[in-house]
């Protein structure tokens, strides 16, 4: 049984974790950090330090629907997840980390979008190549 980092927690909501085979469980973020408990399995879970996180990225779509969302850390990669309420969850984790090192992940259409500048584009090639 894990012992959890957090001494107040702000939000528990039903979530699932996409590390190999999907998991099922609790989310719980409070002020030490973020952590992920598999509710079949105790000895399963994920506990992330504040400090330990280097950026967040949300898959949204039509601009307000988020879908599930990364969080980067520092030195272990980066683990996914989606809540019941990834809006209400990703608000209450701005609360603790920086809103700043929150983003928005590319979507489908602008990663082909900007294969195809790159191939047809040279002035953008170049741009992104850092050539003026």
């Amino acid at each position: 049984m894990a012992q959890s980092i957090n001494t107040r927690v702000d939000v528990v909501v039903e979530a699932t974790s996409y590390q190999g085979l999907t998991n099922y469980g609790k989310i719980m973020v409070g002020d030490k950090g973020f952590e992920f408990f598999n509710t079949r399995n105790v000895n399963d879970y994920i506990q992330i330090p504040w400090e330990e996180i280097d950026y967040i990225s949300a898959s949204v779509y039509f601009s307000k629907k988020i879908a599930r969302f990364a969080i980067f850390t520092k030195n272990n990669g980066h683990f996914t997840f989606s809540t019941r309420d990834n809006v209400k969850t990703l608000q209450v984790v701005g609360n603790h980390f920086p809103k700043e090192k929150m983003y928005r992940s590319p979507t489908f259409f602008t990663i082909i979008k900007r294969g195809l500048r790159y191939i047809f584009d040279s002035n953008y090639r170049h741009k992104v190549n850092g050539q003026a």
